[in-house]
């Protein structure tokens, strides 16, 4: 098969390529989109991406090279809490963890921007309300071309929204379960997805949740959507493989005056009026913690979030689950106090399908015919509750290796949501379940780590994601939440990085 990358002609000139106006570090969610944000303006923008690109091949949606080889995944270790070495659920690629995304682009709720209190303690309030990020969810929802549906979630927001196009269709086993569902009063609303299910599945059936889209045109991801028009853009240049080192300071500045970087084997240090991190919320914090740098409020690294999520198999020995994708329904019923738990627990929604050579890598000692047994009849998914943001839950650095300090013992919200899912599913007709809590080793949904806000001593950026500490650096990514909320991260990312884009243009003069 063929591969067509944006970018894919671009190679590195040191004579050229040392000196921008603007250094953007990872080519995810964050670092695309701004790209993309200032394709028209002309400005002289380089990209250093730690990755490749992901070829285009069937191998991509083979589930034993995903998950058993684990061939994606990244090569790097970090350790946990207990200084014990694990893999990361972070991806090093063009287009970074959403080439592995499940492609569901929520917007935050109205709610999510204000203070919430929940046992487990308080999710702080932002520096500016829902109506300040409003415009740029709905920019945000255009460029990754989201499918959707208004006036169904009863979480839902204020619009416009950007949804261009219908939501991605039910496959009748799934159209039975929302129907089910629906019978015993329960809100189902169509995820809001960035994928093109004509295109996906003309290559092949199966999910596109945590595989990889080598071909670029079925699944809405950074490099396919964003990229594609950064590249639009002829001072832009885009560096593959480039590992970043440190930002160094001036000797009489607070401005960053270089980026150390290796490729192929060589050190190099490339120089911009404005640098942008954008390498995800526990390596961009690393690098800040290797580097010195941005720290005067000792919050860098701090309040890591990430959602206390749970994976839950409902079963019907009478239910013949034939979808191939699966991935459409969404349960936001219960997200708010106004529901019959009286409490805010969060967000229910379908993954990709898990098949029996799926469920085997995380269930080695289970028979086979029990797995194919419990895939063919039962229905998979994935509950997610807000992760309360803690100083001592943090990103250090330990003999220059990332540590990964994430503690969460008290989950009282997590636990009433799963088990008004078990009581919810039981009504609907599924009375088996099979219930996993993934642990402290799976953070899928990092953030917090670099966190915006109002007052210097308490955050590490202004509200225009501009560091404190040094005007010329801008830091793009989930780092700069305030709360995790308890949807998907990514649209939320998408639309800070389009707002401070914006920012940008003007800023670039000022510096």
């Amino acid at each position: 098969m063929t591969n067509t990358h944006p970018g894919q002609d671009h190679r590195f000139d040191p004579a050229t390529d040392l000196d921008s106006d603007i250094l953007i570090i990872g080519s995810g969610m964050g670092g695309a989109t701004f790209a993309s944000a200032l394709a028209e303006s002309g400005v002289r923008i380089v990209m250093l991406e730690q990755g490749d690109f992901i070829a285009d091949s069937p191998d991509n949606r083979d589930p034993d090279v995903v998950y058993g080889q684990m061939r994606f995944h990244s090569k790097l270790h970090w350790l946990d809490k207990n200084d014990q070495a694990f893999t990361p659920g972070n991806f090093e690629w063009v287009g970074g963890n959403t080439k592995f995304y499940g492609a569901v682009l929520y917007r935050f709720r109205e709610a999510d921007f204000g203070e919430r209190r929940y046992e487990e303690g308080v999710s702080p309030a932002w520096p500016f309300g829902y109506s300040e990020l409003q415009p740029w969810y709905e920019k945000a929802e255009r460029l990754y071309k989201v499918r959707g549906q208004t006036g169904v979630d009863p979480s839902e927001p204020r619009g416009p929204y950007g949804y261009d196009y219908p939501p991605v269709p039910d496959e009748p086993a799934i159209a039975d379960v929302r129907r089910r569902l629906e019978r015993t009063g329960i809100k189902v609303s169509s995820l809001p997805l960035a994928v093109d299910i004509d295109a996906w599945t003309s290559r092949g059936k199966g999910p596109w949740d945590q595989y990889p889209d080598g071909s670029n045109t079925g699944k809405m991801d950074a490099e396919s959507c964003a990229l594609t028009i950064a590249v639009g853009n002829p001072g832009f240049k885009l560096i593959r493989n480039a590992e970043v080192q440190a930002l160094e300071l001036g000797k009489s500045s607070n401005r960053i005056e270089s980026v150390t970087f290796t490729l192929g084997g060589e050190t190099h240090q490339a120089r911009a009026k404005l640098v942008v991190l954008a390498a995800g919320a526990v390596p961009s914090a690393a690098l800040l913690l290797k580097s010195g740098l941005a720290n005067t409020s000792d919050q860098v690294g701090r309040n890591f979030m990430n959602h206390v999520f749970s994976f839950l198999i409902a079963v019907n020995p009478f239910f013949s689950n034939t979808s191939s994708y699966q991935k459409t329904l969404s349960i936001n019923h219960f997200y708010d106090e106004d529901n019959d738990t009286g409490k805010a627990l969060g967000n229910m929604q379908l993954v990709g399908r898990l098949f029996p050579e799926t469920l085997r890598f995380q269930e080695k000692n289970a028979p086979y015919w029990l797995l194919k047994w419990i895939s063919r009849h039962g229905v998979d998914w994935f509950l997610q509750t807000e992760d309360i943001p803690k100083p001592d839950n943090r990103v250090v650095i330990k003999d220059g290796t990332t540590k990964l300090i994430w503690n969460r013992p008290h989950i009282p919200t997590h636990m009433a949501m799963v088990e008004r899912a078990k009581k919810m599913f039981k009504t609907a007709g599924f009375p088996i379940q099979f219930h996993r809590l993934m642990g402290e080793d799976v953070p899928y949904h990092q953030c917090g780590t670099v966190r915006m806000g109002a007052d210097p001593k308490t955050s590490v950026l202004n509200q225009n994601n501009v560091a404190w500490d040094h005007p010329n650096l801008m830091v793009v990514d989930a780092s700069s939440f305030v709360s995790s909320a308890a949807v998907n991260p990514g649209l939320t990312v998408a639309a800070l990085s389009l707002r401070a884009a914006e920012f940008a243009k003007t800023y670039l003069g000022e510096l």
